[in-house]
This record gives C-alpha cells, structure tokens and sequence, in this order.
C-alpha cells in the first residue's frame, strides 16, 4: 500500500444479514491495524453490536446513548446554544471511543426514540464526520441495507464493499443495495466480495449472473467458525485462507 495517503478511506460494508459482513469487517479491521502507521476506526453501525464481540472490545456507551440523552434534555426544555452543545457532544463521543493502540472502535447502538430530531441526528453525524477525519481508514458495519449507514452515521463513504454468500438471495440483495446507494450515497468505489466459497466455479457463475464487479472471494474457513463459536476475537486469527483473500481486496482499496 501507499506510504503517502492523500485522504483518507471510508469503508462501508454492507449486505444481506448472515452472509458474514460483520467477520469480514472485523478481518477488514486486523489487517488495516497490523501496520502501525496506519490509523484505523471501526464503526459498528449494527444495533446488534455484533462487530465489538469479533474485535474483542467491550462496549460502554454507543453514539445513540448520547443520542437518546440529548432527547431527553430537549423534552424537558433543556436549553442550550449550539457551540455548547457541540462541545458537550465533541467530548462524550470521544469518551465513547474505545482505543487500542493505532485502532479505535465506536457503536452506534440502538436508537430507542423514535421521531424526527434533527438538529441532534445532524450534529451527532457532523462530529462522527469530524473524528473520521483524524484516521486513515474508517470500516463501518452496517446494518442490512444502505440507508441506515448513511442516514445515521456518514453521508459518504470512499468504498462500498458487498458481501455475500453465493446464493441467489444474497447476491439479490447485494444487486439491491448497489441500486439504492447509486441514488442516495456519494462512493468512489463499489466491489462484491463473495463469502463461503466452497468451490470456485461458484465464483463464474455469479459472474456471469450478475453485473456486480467480483473484487474478490473468501473460502469457507472452518477457523472463523470455530473462533464463532467460541466468542473469540478475530483480532488473535493466525495465517489462514480467509486472511490471505482479505489482504488480496486491500489492492482494490488502492486501485
């Protein structure tokens, strides 16, 4: 990779619920951290949180926890000009940052109020914009679907990286969500990676069905299942093939 970055990259992973978009992120993650010079953020934007259990980080506070707070305030009149509240957030979302050497990681949790909060939603998406700014790569996790990520997290990303299995309903739902972030999200690049790969010839034929661009493919890895199952970090993985095809999609964040 570049020695010189002139921005930096902003890496949402998207796809269908239970194609592994979270084990992809977090692999995402190690291999950005591993080198030292690099400055990395992880987003979970999941309100499952599932991506501080693959990293091995333990959440505290979430974004929407200052969110639903905020609320509160404002609904018993609590008032307060912008520059201080700007300020207040500036220092609890920092607070809620969890850091690990060159890697910090933020989730954004679960909203438990529902309605319009604009002036809140706009500042707390502002100042994530703002910390983004201070790493080289940012890897967001999100939900199922596009509109989440970029309605409550970031209004762009440099890369939009799919994931999915081989399966019709899930290279579907990639198709799908490709569709909708053309209309509504600003990206630089957008790639399918294909996940529990059984045999290549899998990987032509989705080729061939779909008009995704294939960046690359991940075999199914019996390690990353046993590390699963046993609540492990994915952070401790050793070499194995699912590492080996995550560094290969690195070239595509540098193309």
């Amino acid at each position: 990779m570049d020695e010189v970055k002139q921005q930096n990259s902003i890496i949402a992973v998207c796809g269908k619920g239970g194609v592994g978009k979270t084990s992809v992120s977090a692999l995402l993650t190690k291999v950005l951290s591993e080198d030292g010079n690099h400055k990395v953020l992880a987003i979970d934007a999941d309100p499952a949180v599932g991506l501080s259990l693959a990293l091995g980080i333990s959440v505290t506070k979430t974004v929407d926890d200052l969110r639903n707070a905020l609320i509160e305030k404002a609904q018993e009149g609590f008032q307060e000009d912008r520059r201080e509240m700007i300020a207040r957030i500036d220092y609890e979302l920092f607070d809620a940052l969890e850091e690990r050497r060159n890697l910090a990681f933020l989730a954004i949790g679960r909203p438990e109020k529902d309605g319009c909060f604009c002036r809140i939603n706009s500042l707390l998406k502002d100042i994530i914009n703002d910390i983004a700014d201070n790493f080289d790569y940012v890897v967001i996790d999100g939900e199922a679907g596009i509109e989440q990520v970029n309605r409550r997290v970031m209004e762009r990303v440099t890369h939009l990286l799919l994931v999915s299995d081989t399966s019709v309903k899930g290279c579907n739902v990639a198709e799908s969500i490709e569709k909708v972030a053309r209309r509504s999200i600003a990206f630089e690049k957008v790639g399918l990676l294909l996940n529990r790969v059984k045999r290549e010839e899998e990987v032509e034929k989705v080729r061939s069905r779909y008009p995704l661009s294939v960046i690359g493919w991940m075999p199914e890895d019996s390690i990353i299942y046993e590390f699963d199952r046993e609540g492990r970090s994915l952070m401790e993985m050793p070499k194995c093939d699912a590492l080996s095809s995550i560094r290969k999609t690195l070239d595509w964040l540098e193309r």
